[in-house]
């Protein structure tokens, strides 16, 4: 009898291994807001549904972006739109809408900055919470800025806020790599104040200031009351593997963009 259930064990595991191998599988590194706003769930639920194994990983627009050129992954996420520099046989479609918004510590008593105040911090005329009737502690700066080309917020920011000029460097900003850990950083820095993407930020331990009055959120972004709204991109190439080809046409199926909806970002049927 004990034979006769180790026979079967084995043959078990033989068969859950052959499965495992036979799977296919697609890999995606890119944008951290896309990899937490939606796209990590939207893999799963894809495998649940298809079988297909889709690995994902945060890691900024630019690595993913360098990923896909070489060929280390089959697709990649974008949350800044094609530049005219960008290779000719990458292609970027839309799946999604985000926006850009302003975060601080969970401690921080500001609850609304306008735009101008948001330039000052910025811009370096603002050092300091207590200029904005908040605690007296120096405003720490925490960037995304992957330091070869321009990460999606870096260009957002540039566009949005600084009619396309760079922003200012200064002494109190600190580079990291990507939104994703600039989030993290913000979660533990009582100082801190960052530019991130709303998909994401909603997930963490952050706050998530109003601007001008109007509060991030899935409504008042699609209905553009928020301002500073804008596309979250899938990457690929023109001759993507067969199995990138249906991921993308499902995440932008009526069925997809619900999926993508109900995971918390706004879909493009969101759209008001």
């Amino acid at each position: 009898m004990i034979n006769v259930l180790a026979s079967c064990f084995i043959l078990l595991i033989s068969l859950m291994c052959f499965s495992g191998a036979d799977a296919e599988i697609i890999t995606a590194s890119g944008c951290s807001v896309s990899m937490s706003g939606y796209l990590t769930g939207f893999a799963r639920e894809y495998e649940k549904r298809t079988g297909v194994r889709v690995l994902v990983r945060g890691s900024g627009s630019i690595a993913g972006m360098e990923d896909l050129k070489s060929r280390r992954v089959d697709f990649a996420a974008s949350c800044r739109k094609k530049f005219p520099a960008d290779p000719a046989d990458i292609e970027f479609i839309q799946v999604a809408w985000d926006a850009m918004v302003f975060i601080v510590h969970t401690s921080n008593p500001l609850e609304n900055i306008s735009i101008d105040q948001a330039m000052d911090i910025l811009s370096g005329r603002t050092t300091n919470w207590k200029q904005l009737n908040g605690k007296d502690l120096p405003v720490k700066i925490f960037a995304s800025e992957p330091g070869q080309g321009l990460s999606g917020i870096e260009h957002n920011v540039k566009e949005m806020l600084f009619n396309g000029r760079e922003a200012p460097r200064l002494r109190n900003k600190i580079p990291l790599a990507s939104s994703g850990i600039v989030e993290q950083i913000i979660e533990k820095t009582p100082e801190g104040f960052a530019v991130s993407g709303f998909s994401s930020a909603r997930y963490r331990s952050v706050k998530m200031l109003k601007l001008n009055n109007v509060r991030p959120s899935r409504d008042n972004i699609s209905s553009n009351k928020y301002p500073f709204k804008r596309p979250l991109f899938l990457l690929v190439p023109i001759d993507p593997k067969p199995e990138v080809r249906k991921f993308v046409a499902f995440a932008l199926s009526t069925d997809g963009q619900k999926l993508i909806g109900s995971l918390g970002a706004v879909s493009l049927m969101d759209e008001k």
